[in-house]
């Protein structure tokens, strides 16, 4: 159970998690950091989503600030900060994948048909990769960037 940090719209989670997360961008970036292996403000800002510097950079902080991602100092330079899931971040992926394959089945998309045909039939695989990924730290892409 969350904390109450604001004064909330209601008590619905759906309305709840709106608030944390539930704009474009921020579910972009969760996405990168999941699935890409994104894990820097460069890297967010080349992603070919188009998301302006300053939103970046606010999404980054309201990530944070609710708990869904953290900002940490990369080891060879202390000056550059990369960004990582939080595991309550990390909790997203189903909504992540449901989100995916939604859009895939409903949507005009870039994305293979046998790719997410394979998605849908082994999510729990790909979930458990997802979180195998997120806790070794491996940064390594899970799904390609997908053409216009």
């Amino acid at each position: 159970m969350g904390s109450l940090k604001s004064k909330r719209r209601s008590g619905c989670p759906v309305s709840i998690s709106l608030e944390s997360f539930g704009d474009r961008w921020s579910l972009l970036i969760i996405r990168d950091l999941m699935v890409r292996g994104y894990r820097t403000f460069k890297e967010f800002e080349e992603s070919g989503e188009g998301i302006a510097t300053n939103i970046l950079a606010n999404r980054l902080r309201r990530l944070a600030a609710a708990g869904i991602i953290v900002a940490e100092a990369e080891e060879t330079d202390g000056r550059r900060v990369n960004y990582r899931l939080a595991e309550k971040g990390i909790d997203l992926a189903p909504v992540l994948l449901e989100l995916l394959i939604w859009g895939a089945r409903h949507e005009q998309t870039g994305a293979p048909c046998a790719l997410i045909a394979d998605l849908e039939r082994n999510r729990e695989q790909v979930l458990a990769e997802v979180r195998r990924r997120w806790r070794e730290r491996d940064s390594t892409p899970f799904l390609p960037r997908f053409g216009e």
